[in-house]
């Protein structure tokens, strides 16, 4: 199997086969995200190249395979022919395949469409692991996300209708001290209406190469401290009314809390109350993102 550039897959995807199908991402410019600024151009492998790749995993793992997924950063930018091309002929490989899944933003979701969506869903695509980020809007545009709240909506509601899971990624402080209240209220609000089956939480880190650390260097962006990232969880899970699976899994995180809502909130706020009377020193140090 082939690779080019950097790889990366979500925690969840650790036991999946990882079969490259785009490489960089079509948008590269979140001003918090360092992975392909340098210099990696985002393009779709040739299919016949894809298929060459599936075949060679099939040798090498046999027909057991049971999870797939497609790197690289926003694979759903691909064309629908191409990605549904694949999408099939993976499942005619791997009988037992259950889900293949890809990273896909908004802005991209959103250009798909509805029908495109549900070709993509019939050709066996069960998964889309989506950075929702924030809600707010002035967070998102100030972050060069890509799309707004609105535009979240929109694409949720088509990956829904097609039969689509999403996987809703949230970065805790990235609205910094000035919008920690909005933040927390209006990512809550989106995450309500796009109702995805997992929330995903992420603590901001500062990485190299890129806006955002520049912005924290120069004072005109203000982390949070971990009680401030507890407290902004607090009023985040206290916003979710959904029927969801709230994962933690992440390194940038300074406590695991996960459960299942609305079943579990009481168990989940509990355990941020007891963090917040922990010392700030007894969490994990500040550091920029190499990664």
């Amino acid at each position: 199997m082939r690779y080019e550039g950097p790889i990366y897959r979500p925690p969840s995807e650790a036991d999946s086969l990882l079969i490259q199908a785009t490489v960089g991402c079509p948008h590269n410019l979140c001003t918090f995200c360092m992975v392909y600024k340098q210099g990696v151009k985002f393009k779709v492998r040739k299919v016949a190249a894809i298929k060459e790749d599936l075949e060679e995993a099939r040798l090498l793992y046999g027909t057991g395979v049971r999870t797939l997924f497609f790197p690289a950063g926003n694979t759903i930018a691909m064309p629908t022919p191409a990605l549904a091309e694949i999408c099939r002929y993976s499942q005619a490989l791997f009988p037992r395949l259950e889900r293949i899944t890809v990273y896909g933003s908004s802005q991209y979701l959103l250009r798909k469409g509805p029908e495109q969506l549900k070709t993509l869903a019939a050709a066996g695509l069960k998964r889309v692991h989506v950075g929702v980020e924030s809600g707010d809007d002035e967070i998102l545009a100030r972050t060069r996300k890509g799309t707004d709240a609105a535009g979240h909506l929109e694409a949720a509601r088509g990956a829904r209708e097609a039969g689509i899971e999403l996987n809703a990624y949230v970065i805790l402080g990235l609205g910094g001290r000035e919008r920690t209240q909005e933040h927390a209220r209006e990512t809550a609000r989106v995450l309500n209406a796009m109702q995805p089956a997992v929330v995903r939480l992420r603590t901001l880190v500062p990485k190299v190469h890129t806006p955002l650390l520049a912005d924290v260097q120069a004072g005109r962006f203000q982390l949070l401290t971990p009680h401030e990232v507890l407290r902004e969880t607090l009023a985040l899970l206290r916003g979710l009314f959904i029927p969801t699976v709230i994962a933690s899994d992440h390194y940038t995180n300074y406590l695991n809390v996960a459960g299942t809502l609305p079943r579990d909130r009481e168990a989940m706020l509990k355990v941020l109350k007891q963090a917040l009377t922990r010392e700030e020193s007894a969490f994990r140090p500040f550091f920029i993102g190499t990664q």
